[in-house]
C-alpha cells in the first residue's frame, strides 16, 4: 500500500477496514471449496495433473474428507458420500479392469452420474478414454497424482479441514512467548502495543499487531494469524509504523500460532474483583472455542510485558499440569488439617 494511502487513512483506520472486511468474510463463511480452487492451490504440493479437460472446475467440493467409492463401483449406494473429493486407488482401479467393457462403462457411469466434485486418480494410472469421456459428459474433472491413495487421502484431508474451518477476527495483538500463544486484549491507549515491544524485547514473536485472524481446526484450538496488509508490521503510538523484523531480526515473527492465553488489560476500576489467588478459572471465547482468560489490571509503574511474559510461563506450567494456585490450596488445607496455623 502506498504512503500517501498510509497518511491519508491512518494506521488504525486502515487496520479496522481491514477487519471489517474479515468480518464480512467469517459472516459469510462458504462451507464449500470449488474443484478448481482445490486444483490451484494444491496442484504442486500433491503433484496434482489434469487428465482430459477443467469441464468441472466450478463443481463444489461440500465436505472436508475423501470417499474412496469402491462400493459404489460395486452397485451399492446407500450411505455414498457423494459430496466428497472420489479417490479410485490401486484397488478401484483392478476391479474396473476386471470388469467387461459393457459392465466398466455401466459403473463407472452410475458413478459419474451421482453429482460428485471430482475424481482423483492416485498412483499415477489414468482413466481409460472411454471412461473419461463419460466424466467429461457429465461434467466431472478428473485429476491424477503420482501419491499413493492412502498418502494423498490423509494429506488433502488436513488441507480440506484447513480450508473449511470457520474463521473470525479479533481486536487485539498476539504474540509467541516461548511457545505459549498469547492474544493481548485492551482498550484503546491501554498500552497493547507498549506490551508486545517489551516481549519482543524478551525474545518473543510477534504474530499479529492490532487485529488477529482465528481459525478454528476441528473444534478444538485456534490458530492466530495477522491480515496480509499488515503482517510483520506495528503501529507504535507516537512513532507509527515500524518493520518488527527489520528492527529486531527474523526471530521476532511467526506467521501463525496456537492460541493458548488471552490476557485483557483494564483499568483497576474497570475490574469488578481482582483475583488475587488465581483460583478462579476465567474464559474467553473465539468460534465455540474457549481459552484461559486473565484480566490484568493496569497501573502507572507496572511493566506489563514481564507481567505478561510471567503469565504465559505460569500457563505453560498448566499445560504441564502444575497449577501453582491449586497445589497451594492443597498444601494450605494439609497444613490446617494437620498442625494448624502457626
Amino acid at each position: 500500500m502506498s504512503d500517501f494511502v498510509c497518511r491519508d487513512l491512518g494506521s488504525k483506520k486502515l487496520y479496522k477496514i481491514v477487519e471489517m472486511a474479515d468480518k464480512q468474510r467469517s459472516n459469510k463463511q462458504k462451507h464449500n471449496l470449488s474443484v478448481g480452487e482445490f486444483f490451484n492451490k494444491n496442484s504442486d504440493e500433491f503433484g496434482l495433473s489434469l487428465q482430459g479437460s477443467d469441464v468441472g472446475f466450478d463443481r463444489l467440493i461440500k465436505e472436508p474428507t475423501i470417499n474412496r467409492p469402491g462400493l459404489v463401483l460395486a452397485g451399492f449406494f446407500t450411505y455414498f458420500a457423494f459430496r466428497r473429493i472420489q479417490v479410485i486407488g490401486n484397488s478401484e482401479n483392478s476391479y474396473l479392469k476386471s470388469l467387461t467393457k459393457d459392465q466398466r462403462i455401466k459403473h463407472f457411469t452410475n458413478l459419474c452420474s451421482r453429482k460428485i466434485p471430482c475424481i482423483v486418480i492416485s498412483r499415477g494410472y489414468e482413466l481409460s478414454d472411454d471412461l473419461l469421456e463419460i466424466a467429461e459428459t457429465h461434467g466431472i474433472s478428473v485429476l491424477k497424482t503420482n501419491m499413493i491413495s492412502m498418502k494423498f487421502i490423509n494429506a488433502a484431508t488436513i488441507r480440506l479441514e484447513w480450508d473449511f474451518a470457520p474463521i473470525s477476527s479479533e481486536h487485539g495483538c498476539m504474540v509467541d512467548v516461548q511457545g505459549i500463544g498469547v492474544m493481548v486484549r485492551g482498550d484503546s491507549g491501554s498500552g497493547k502495543s507498549e506490551c508486545v515491544l517489551g516481549l519482543i524485547e524478551r525474545g518473543a514473536s510477534l504474530v499479529a499487531d492490532d487485529v488477529v485472524k482465528y481459525r478454528a481446526i476441528e473444534g478444538r484450538e485456534l490458530i492466530g494469524t495477522s491480515p496480509v496488509t499488515g503482517r510483520f508490521h506495528m503501529e507504535v503510538r507516537g512513532i507509527g509504523i515500524i518493520n518488527v523484523p527489520a528492527i529486531f531480526g527474523v526471530g521476532s515473527m511467526r506467521v501463525e500460532k496456537r492460541l493458548d492465553l488471552v490476557i485483557s488489560l483494564k483499568e483497576t476500576n474497570q475490574i469488578a474483583d481482582i483475583d488475587r489467588l488465581g483460583t478462579r478459572k476465567k474464559k474467553y471465547d473465539i468460534l465455540g472455542i474457549k481459552v484461559p482468560h486473565i484480566e490484568l489490571p493496569v497501573a502507572a509503574g507496572r511493566d506489563m510485558a514481564s507481567l505478561v511474559e510471567v503469565a504465559a510461563l505460569d500457563q505453560k506450567l498448566k499445560s504441564f499440569g502444575h497449577d501453582t494456585a491449586i497445589e497451594f490450596n492443597k498444601k494450605l488445607l494439609k497444613a490446617i488439617s494437620e498442625k494448624g496455623i502457626n
